[in-house]
């Protein structure tokens, strides 16, 4: 299929190679000219492929900082990258189209040097044959035709003797380009040396200006100068000189376009540099953390097989839970507690953390049976998964790496939220379509269920009105913290989310700047994934303002620690689910700021539900815009004084947000277990 692609492209190529010697009237100036020319045909090809390379690395950042928040999980990667790709419209495949393209041509070059007379002079395939077999040339060598054009002379008649007559020579700056260097030897042993250094130039010259070569890793660049070096050692020294002549000439007219492409769309205009080395970085400390550990993670796949095995040993799983990280379990604490208390079943706890500290407190109970088992091996532990109901607070089930069981259809998948904000705007969309059953925190979560299920012709799903156990916890705590005045100050605790646009990189100077007084104590806690992600911004921030701190000023890093978000006076962010955890917790209120929204669900409107997220804003706090932080001091002033009527309003959001307050965990496991019991009464049917 190819050799019948590569005689399709000779046509054309051969038209224009024959109408290049017309005009050179030489051979080898032909060959330049049909370089030069081609390189203009394909021009098109070369900017689009330029402009990709643009687009993929304008986008590198996002890949980068993707790849740091789903470090580990190539599916949710994946999905995410090929998003942004569609976003961006960019192909991964142009690089590859280019370089197919350049194959291809070069399959053509080499094959119309090798028959100059078919489609040089523009002979018939008879005319070839017999003018061969006149001349004593054996027609089915590959280079019988260079063969025949030696032995006729020094000039060709164009159209197989119906055109006029053209001098036709093979010899160019002093070498025959009918020469295989390998085998005539002598001077044209330059000729590989040539081309190779050609290929060289050409990739020194890419991995310095080509926008996406000099991203690649030395790996990638080195590999690709091997490779084109390699090829064209291989042109100089085992096919006709003039081959080598044009790759020789195409390399060097590549490294020319590429500098006239920077100069007409200059890749620095398009690409953020400081955003892609700052990803980077995240990348790169991400990774750190398993660099070194090469024992630890032989350990881990040991344990990790163990562990899968074991699960699998067990027939009859009536409860599995799955939870991705350590700190999950909190979600599931007073739920498995109550279940435990209300009856002898066995729950099932599957975790990818292997230091989860479900490990710790399943040797004090024999119910609660844990299991490590990583993203990868995950994907086949689901699919084949056999147990009556699995709880987890993952959403997305089915849309990515977490797939729902091939091996028995009656599972019910039931969705515990791990927090208490909506669902159609703060998860992705269409986030729980494929659970069977969703704990609700409160009413809120009903609506934006049914509102989804009526918006996109779903099934209805069961909805359990739950409510939150955790916030129950929360608030003991909050009681039990009372706000912190030793220094006779009052306590602000500035406390961001991690998205664009956030506190801590569009106003903190602003909010440092008027709070900073004897009045106040200011505690600025960033998000755990913000120190993460962007650990030069927190060192940036923490040394500008290194004179201030202890003087009225601290950066809590110590993510360990809760007691702040418990003994502040007030809570200033933006859109952080933090806010309803201090606030309901505290009875206190919350200065947000409206910065950029955090939204998951772009299409979260078409539900038809105001989210929580903004309708409490005035009921538990008050919501300024950027531009009015510069009066911060009056307006935090006021909201403390306050205080005793934003705990009235607090306490009454607090008891419409969540259903069973005190009862939570107890409906949950009710639920469970009666379930649990139409199940078995099924089976025996």
């Amino acid at each position: 299929m190819f050799d019948t692609l590569v005689q399709y492209v000779c046509i054309p190529f051969g038209y224009l190679m024959k109408l290049c010697w017309q005009l050179a009237e030489n051979y080898g100036v032909a060959i330049l000219l049909f370089t030069v020319i081609s390189k203009i045909v394909l021009l098109p090809v070369s900017v689009w492929v330029h402009k990709n390379s643009i687009k993929m690395v304008r986008i590198q950042p996002e890949i980068n900082f993707l790849k740091a928040r789903f470090y580990g999980d190539a599916d949710m990667i994946a999905a995410e990258q090929s998003k942004l790709f569609k976003r961006e419209k960019y192909s991964p495949f142009a690089s590859l189209v280019s370089l197919a393209l350049q194959l291809l041509f070069l399959s053509a070059i080499i094959e119309i040097i090798y028959h100059p007379l078919t489609y040089v002079a523009g002979y018939s395939a008879d005319t070839v044959l017999e003018l061969c077999a006149k001349l004593g040339v054996d027609a089915a060598t590959s280079a019988a035709e260079i063969e025949a054009v030696k032995r006729m002379g020094t000039a060709l008649m164009v159209d197989g003797g119906g055109g006029r007559l053209i001098p036709f020579a093979f010899g160019f700056l002093g070498f025959d380009l009918s020469d295989v260097p390998s085998a005539a030897l002598g001077v044209n042993l330059l000729v590989p040396v040539v081309a190779g250094l050609s290929a060289l130039a050409f990739c020194w010259s890419q991995n310095r200006m080509n926008v996406l070569q000099h991203e690649q890793g030395k790996f990638s660049q080195y590999g690709m100068t091997i490779f084109s070096v390699g090829l064209s050692l291989y042109l100089g020294a085992f096919v006709p000189v003039g081959i080598a002549l044009y790759w020789t000439a195409s390399n060097l007219l590549a490294i020319l376009q590429q500098i006239l492409l920077n100069l007409a769309i200059p890749p620095r205009k398009h690409v953020d540099y400081e955003a892609l080395e700052a990803s980077r970085r995240a990348l790169a400390d991400i990774e750190a953390l398993d660099a070194g550990n090469g024992d630890r993670i032989k350990e881990l796949k040991k344990r990790e097989r163990e562990d899968y095995k074991r699960f699998f040993k067990i027939v009859n799983k009536k409860i599995v839970v799955y939870s991705e990280k350590s700190g999950f379990y909190k979600y599931f604490e007073a739920l498995l507690g109550e279940l435990f208390a209300l009856s002898n079943v066995t729950v099932h706890y599957v975790t990818s953390d292997p230091d989860d500290v479900v490990f710790g407190l399943a040797a004090e109970n024999p119910r609660l049976r844990p299991y490590y088992v990583g993203n990868k091996k995950l994907i086949t532990l689901m699919m084949k998964m056999d147990a009556d109901m699995v709880l987890m607070t993952t959403p997305d089930l089915e849309k990515y790496y977490i797939k729902r069981s091939l091996v028995r259809r009656d599972v019910e998948y039931v969705y515990v939220p791990h927090d208490p904000m909506s669902v159609h705007m703060g998860l992705r969309e269409n986030a729980l379509d494929y659970f069977d059953t969703v704990f609700c925190t409160g009413p809120h979560v009903e609506r934006e269920v049914r509102a989804t299920e009526a918006a996109y012709g779903l099934a209805p799903k069961t909805l359990v009105q739950f409510g939150y156990p955790l916030s129950e916890k929360l608030k003991a705590l909050g009681e039990a913290n009372p706000p912190d005045r030793k220094d006779g100050r009052r306590k602000i605790l500035i406390a961001p989310s991690w998205q664009e646009d956030n506190v801590l990189d569009s106003c903190l100077d602003v909010l440092i700047e008027t709070l900073y007084c004897d009045e106040y104590r200011l505690v600025v806690r960033p998000h755990p994934e913000y120190v993460k992600r962007y650990g030069d911004r927190i060192r940036a921030i923490t040394e500008k303002y290194r004179d201030l701190v202890g003087a009225g000023l601290e950066f809590e890093l110590d993510f360990s620690k809760n007691s702040s978000i418990y003994d502040s006076d007030l809570m200033i962010t933006d859109w952080s689910g933090i806010s309803c955890e201090f606030s309901y917790a505290t009875g206190r209120p919350v200065l947000f700021v409206n910065t950029a929204m955090k939204v998951e669900n772009p299409n979260w409107e078409r539900i038809g539900c105001v989210p929580v997220e903004i309708s409490l804003r005035d009921r538990i706090g008050r919501a300024v815009d950027k531009e009015a932080l510069v009066e911060a001091r009056s307006i935090v002033a006021r909201m403390i004084e306050e205080t005793p009527a934003y705990g009235a309003a607090i306490d009454a959001a607090y008891h419409e947000h969540f259903f069973h307050i005190g009862t939570s965990a107890h409906v949950g496991a009710m639920y469970i277990l009666k379930r649990l019991r139409e199940k078995q009464s099924q089976s025996k049917k």
